[in-house]
């Protein structure tokens, strides 16, 4: 394969259409099912992060009203990373069963659920399930995008994934930046500032009704046209360096894209910055990934390796970490700017994803496996942080550990950006 093709499946006949004869091209999904795909794509991908970034700019009303320790909400910062890791493993064998278009309208429809309801059903552990309700949804959803891009889109891998992470970063920024105004809109409370969020992943069930039935094209497994009904080979997913590589990539950045969502407010609220621009800090870090998010998919699929860009992340985030100890107030924007660029390395993982296997099968396997082990292996980094925080009083510590994560995430992304894919390892 060379390194500027990016993995194709081939086009089969669109559901209900017979075997094309011999000499002709199978026709492909019609236009407008494709429209809806990249409506449901986009409005899918703006609910992923909400969740998580709405509660960042509130976590201090929200450990005052149901009256948490410092080390109880490094818990509940780790939450989605757990969730995430438990639920992701589960996406493939419920693609299989119910089609991925099914799963994700699903996985909609859970987090409209989790989110209206966790600031309602009181209690730490009350919210805490609600919040898993709605995290589960997300979970799913995070795994089959590249699966659904895949399969839809198998020419315009990059171009769809930048698409789909641009509205991703779009839908984490706004929830960070207008949680604490829309919070002062609806009366102060906490609780309706939360809740509000529930309204945008009910309008994102919508598209993926119609789709239901539909599994993409060449049905639950995308084989061509014409092809019997076979079982692939299976992929020992585990034996494969890049795999490994990929996971390991994939969950130390997410451990520190989840640290930032989690606590970069509080930083910067102990900073003596107040709650709304903190709010606001997070979501430029979150905003920077909108246009970057578009632009590193495209060009990582260009490339014949991904290393330049993970090192370019990479120092990113080292300023960053460095300025938020020195001149957390001082240089604010800056930081905020910084770690924004270092955040980017999630929609590279998604390119190196859907770059890494050759075929939609593998895809599936690569997605659910580097998906679910990057997220369990994230799991302690909030945690860590919380409870860092809470005995040393101070975040001089917690950068430490945040700075020092930065050099096997490098090393990892430096491996699993390599002109490879699993099916050569496996």
């Amino acid at each position: 394969m060379r390194h500027d093709e990016t993995p194709t499946l081939s086009l089969p006949a669109a559901p209900g259409a017979g075997v094309p004869a011999p000499g002709t091209s199978a026709p492909g999904p019609s236009p407008w099912v494709l429209r809806i795909v990249i409506v449901g794509l986009v409005l899918a991908a703006l609910n992923l992060r909400p969740a998580i970034t709405s509660l960042g700019p509130l976590l201090e009303e929200v450990r005052d009203g149901l009256h948490m320790s410092g080390s109880v909400a490094g818990v509940l910062t780790s939450v989605p990373p757990l969730c995430f890791a438990l639920f992701g493993f589960m996406a493939p064998r419920l693609a299989r069963r119910f089609g991925p278009s099914a799963v994700v309208c699903a996985g909609m429809a859970a987090i409209a659920a989790g989110l209206l309801l966790r600031p309602f059903v009181g209690g730490t552990a009350g919210f805490l399930a609600a919040s898993a309700l709605a995290l589960m949804g997300i979970a799913v959803s995070n795994v089959l995008m590249p699966v659904i891009v895949k399969r839809w889109f198998p020419d315009r891998v990059g171009t769809v994934t930048g698409l789909y992470s641009m509205a991703l970063a779009l839908g984490t920024a706004l929830a960070a930046a207008l949680t604490v105004p829309l919070t002062d809109a609806l009366g102060g409370s906490w609780k309706s500032g939360l809740a509000v969020w529930a309204g945008l992943a009910a309008v994102a069930v919508l598209p993926w009704i119609p789709l239901v039935r539909e599994r993409g094209p060449g049905g639950a497994q995308g084989k061509p046209a014409g092809q019997t009904s076979t079982r692939a080979p299976a992929l020992r997913i585990t034996r494969s360096r890049t795999s490994r590589a990929l996971a390991c990539f994939f969950g130390l950045q997410a451990t520190a894209a989840y640290i930032t969502m989690g606590w970069m407010p509080q930083i910067f609220r102990d900073a003596g910055l107040p709650a709304g621009t903190a709010g606001v800090l997070l979501a430029v870090t979150m905003a920077m990934g909108v246009p970057l998010a578009f632009v590193i998919p495209r060009v990582a699929s260009r490339l014949r390796t991904q290393g330049p860009i993970v090192l370019v992340l990479s120092g990113c985030g080292l300023l960053g970490y460095a300025g938020l100890y020195l001149a957390p107030a001082g240089g604010a924007w800056l930081w905020a700017l910084l770690l924004g660029v270092a955040n980017c390395a999630f929609p590279l993982a998604l390119t190196m994803i859907g770059m890494r296997s050759r075929s939609g099968a593998g895809v599936v396997r690569l997605s659910a496996f580097a998906q679910s082990t990057g997220y369990l292996l994230s799991i302690p980094g909030p945690l860590l942080v919380g409870v860092l925080y809470q005995h040393s009083g101070g975040w001089g510590l917690p950068l430490a550990l945040m700075a020092a994560l930065l050099v096997p995430q490098t090393v990892a992304g430096m491996l699993a950006g390599r002109d490879r894919t699993i099916e050569d390892e496996c």
